[in-house]
């Protein structure tokens, strides 16, 4: 999963060599963190949170073709 998301996330920013994921499973549900630039922020949550929310729809998508529960985590 978090392949995925640094994958996604690469294609969105300025600067994706600063583009770092990390994944832990707590209570049955992995969780991806994803911690972009500080410039590139926005760019990963858009306007409204639409981006955020489109992320979170496509690796909602992707866990449940595995049988698992995700959640993403943008840390600042």
């Amino acid at each position: 999963m978090k392949e995925l998301v640094a994958f996604i996330a690469s294609k969105l920013v300025d600067a994706p060599e600063l583009v770092a994921t990390s994944q832990r499973e707590e209570d049955g549900a992995v969780t991806v963190e994803l911690k972009v630039a500080k410039d590139d922020l926005g760019k990963i949550i858009g306007k409204q949170g639409r981006t955020a929310r489109s992320f979170r729809t496509v690796l909602t998508a992707a866990a449940e073709k595995r049988q698992k529960r995700c959640r993403l985590e943008i840390i600042e």
